[in-house]
């Protein structure tokens, strides 16, 4: 049986652990950015991803690495797509149980 855990869209990480905490509104930070208001409101409010454009630009100002945020945008992904795959993964014998 595959387990999963819950996913965390990299927009709630970013309004959690960032936005909240420093008292910065996604429009502010969009705007430190040289970004599109709409583009980190829409990805704080999870309703989009993380582009390598973005990933690059939130890693300089917060002082990461664009892998740390594109790491938890391909997590994200890979988790929601094994929540849907789940029946068809079951079926599927891993090769050292196939013999």
């Amino acid at each position: 049986m595959l387990k999963f855990t819950r996913p965390v869209h990299p927009g709630e990480f970013l309004r959690e652990e960032y936005l909240v905490p420093l008292g910065m509104s996604a429009g502010a930070l969009a705007k430190k950015l040289n970004l599109p208001r709409t583009r980190i409101e829409r990805i704080a409010k999870e309703e989009i991803g993380l582009t390598p454009d973005t990933a690059l630009r939130l890693a300089r100002f917060f002082n990461t690495t664009p892998e740390f945020w594109m790491n938890f945008q391909q997590a994200y992904e890979l988790e929601i797509e094994a929540r849907k795959l789940a029946p068809e993964l079951e079926k599927i014998e891993p090769l050292e149980a196939a013999a």
